[in-house]
């Protein structure tokens, strides 16, 4: 790892979330969504935070735009951390990486962009695309 990057812990996995790490190990972004109501979720659990049905794993395309985002410049290594809308429904909370953060805006689009935690564990990160 370069000394100009964050560290990324190792996430911890349970039961509920292998399938999720185990797909990011592929290259893969996995959401939850209900088989009851069809909402699609995020942070992966076996019971739909909407109406407590039960959930199947759904591939996304890994991408979405930029809700809202905030760059932490105090740090040792500056990063950016973002709530990203993706297009398969859901928002979730994740790193932007490999860009610029003074062009950074809302509604800019991004895409997934794995990198390795320290075990070599894929993370989901996101990356503009244009």
């Amino acid at each position: 790892m370069m000394t100009n990057q964050r560290k990324i812990f190792a996430p911890v996995a349970n039961v509920e979330t292998q399938t999720y790490w185990d797909a990011a190990s592929a290259g893969k972004l996995l959401v939850k969504t209900c088989l009851a109501c069809g909402e699609p979720h995020f942070y992966p659990r076996a019971l739909c935070p909407f109406c407590f049905g039960e959930t199947e794993w759904t591939e996304t395309n890994g991408e979405g735009e930029i809700y809202s985002f905030s760059v932490m410049r105090r740090a040792p290594v500056p990063y950016a951390i973002a709530f990203v809308r993706l297009d398969a429904g859901p928002t979730m909370m994740s790193n932007l990486v490999d860009c610029d953060f003074d062009s950074l805006r809302i509604g800019q689009r991004v895409k997934v962009a794995f990198k390795p935690a320290e075990n070599g564990q894929n993370v989901p990160m996101f990356t503009p695309t244009g």
